[in-house]
């Protein structure tokens, strides 16, 4: 076999390899959704008093106080929806199941504290009635997600998502999905100010 027909083989599986990746790529892009290679990109950095949120601040091992309280950061989720990224912070240390979210809508820092709901028997819609109030859509949509720590979740994968807010934008109501099913997991939240809180960074590691 000459080297120059060797030579036309190899050009034939690289080019072939190169067409399978090419096609793969626009197929993630066309759904939308693509799974994130770095999650440790910082959004918060360039956003006025939200330093102290961030993820190199809090992570698992992170002490958050609020209210007379000290919550421990038990395990963190890192989530990212096209070029959004978001963290929920799993608390032990108060009276349930509660976490703590941190994002960035419009520009500016958002800080929200929520409570799982077991058992509140209600589904998704654009218009939910729960416990005398009612909450409207706000967002759905489909993201990946990273784990560190302890959250029950596998070390990475997918999730779907519902958010309601009641009309003063407030009190909150999430619905996620963490599982190839029907299943949801609820929760009510409410907005809170950075000066509720007072946060002990996680030990570095």
């Amino acid at each position: 076999m000459s080297s120059g027909f060797i030579f036309f083989i190899v050009l034939a599986v690289i080019a072939a390899g190169a067409a399978i990746y090419f096609f793969s790529s626009a197929k993630k892009a066309e759904d939308g959704l693509e799974e994130p290679q770095r999650f440790h990109q910082d959004p918060l950095k360039d956003v006025v008093g939200a330093d102290e949120f961030g993820p190199d601040r809090i992570a698992p091992g992170a002490i958050i106080s609020r209210g007379g309280k000290d919550y421990v950061v038990r395990g963190t989720l890192a989530l990212k929806e096209g070029p959004y990224l978001w963290w929920e912070h799993l608390l032990d240390g108060g009276d349930g199941s509660e976490w703590f979210g941190v994002e960035v809508d419009e520009g500016q820092l958002s800080l929200t504290w929520w409570n799982t709901r077991k058992g509140a028997g209600i589904s998704p819609d654009s218009r939910v009635e729960f416990e005398g109030i009612t909450y409207l859509e706000a967002e759905r949509g489909h993201a990946f997600y990273q784990s560190i720590g302890t959250t029950g979740l596998p070390e990475r994968g997918e999730m779907r998502y519902v958010d309601l807010a009641d009309s003063t934008g407030t009190k909150l109501l999430g619905f996620e999905g963490w599982a190839n099913n029907e299943s949801w997991e609820v929760s009510t939240g409410q907005t809170i100010q950075p000066g509720e809180l007072t946060v002990y960074p996680a030990p570095k590691v």
